[in-house]
């Protein structure tokens, strides 16, 4: 859906766009593409013989080819079936040195295995110069686009669609969408992430529940489960956040997945509003590394953080002492957890001692 709507915006520019399907009948396509509509322009092929495909792109010539899938091509020189480790190197090679040769923007559609790794052969990441990865399930509205491998430019950058009845739309604030929280709320805190080049604020929202396991369950969802652990015990250690006999549950809003280590402070301030059932004070976010001993280290990119908890309508940020002051913005500035979780917390809140 994501590539038809691309290539009938580069159609409409006035530019051959082709797709060619072979795990879709023409009919199929054409439907999908009138429910998106502006597609009319768009060339297709069903057609799944690797050296029917080269001739055509090599007698078409189109600006821009769509391969829909790499997985559904074969070779008639080879033995094997399509979608064999031997049929996908060999298409993936044929593909690139024609695409090479007459300068044609061509798009790889690929499988990905349960795990979200790209099915097939290792070598087929390597031949390609950039790998992008959709994700998002049923549940969810929102897709991420995300850029693993990337020879043109920055890799990790991130593009969020949202899924509605004529196809995929563009969020150009996906802040607003992620990191929109309830004032007053106890678990719920916002974070100023950095995917890329790009500043997201997202919403952390965490639960203490207590526990007779012997082994208390550490659970995340769009966090790093190891970084929680670690997290959970800097908080026991350090900030005297009894969390020993409770299970941890966090989750990121959304269906985001986040890696950085700048998020590390509002996923602690998270928790220790839901274990001490004081909420977040209102309007700020924070960021910062939490370090083994407790000391909380800068965060990158700061500046540009702030200008979008700035942009947002943030009041202030908790963040690691050393952060640059901004002018829109009150900046608090903690040397260590403890003291995070002191200038973050409302002090009219409960509190476990």
């Amino acid at each position: 859906t994501l590539l038809l709507s691309a290539l009938a915006a580069i159609s409409r520019g006035g530019r051959r766009a082709l797709l060619v399907t072979g795990e879709e009948s023409s009919a199929q396509v054409k439907l999908r593409a009138a429910r998106l509509g502006g597609a009319d322009a768009v060339e297709i092929l069903a057609e799944t013989e690797l050296e029917a495909v080269c001739t055509v792109l090599e007698r078409e010539r189109p600006a821009v080819c769509v391969i829909d899938s790499v997985q559904t091509l074969y070779s008639a020189e080879l033995g094997s079936a399509p979608g064999s480790v031997a049929q996908v190197r060999e298409a993936a090679a044929r593909l690139l040195r024609v695409a090479k040769e007459l300068g044609i923007a061509t798009l790889l559609v690929g499988h990905v295995t349960k795990d979200g790794a790209v099915a097939g052969p290792r070598v087929l990441e390597h031949l390609v110069d950039c790998v992008l990865q959709f994700e998002g399930d049923r549940y969810h509205e929102h897709r991420v686009l995300r850029a693993t491998k990337n020879r043109f430019g920055s890799t990790n950058e991130l593009a969020v669609f949202e899924m509605t009845g004529t196809g995929l739309v563009g969020v150009p604030e996906p802040s607003e969408l992620f990191g929109r929280s309830v004032d007053g709320e106890v678990g719920a805190a916002v974070a100023c992430a950095i995917e890329g080049s790009r500043p997201l604020l997202l919403e952390i929202q965490a639960l203490v529940a207590p526990t007779d396991l012997a082994m208390p369950r550490r659970v995340g969802t769009g966090v790093d489960p190891k970084r929680l652990a670690m997290i959970v015990a800097v908080l026991s250690r350090h900030a005297r956040v009894a969390l020993g006999t409770a299970d941890v549950f966090v989750n990121v809003a959304g269906g985001v997945r986040i890696d950085e280590p700048g998020a590390d402070l509002a996923v602690a301030l998270a928790i220790a509003s839901a274990a001490r059932g004081s909420p977040v004070r209102e309007g700020i976010a924070a960021f910062g590394e939490i370090g083994l001993t407790g000391r909380l280290r800068p965060a990158a990119q700061s500046e540009r953080r702030l200008d979008e908890c700035a942009k947002l309508g943030l009041a202030g940020a908790v963040a690691p002492a050393g952060t640059p002051a901004h002018g829109k913005l009150r900046v608090e500035q903690v040397e260590t957890l403890r003291q995070a979780i002191r200038a973050g917390l409302d002090a009219a809140g409960g509190e476990d001692t």
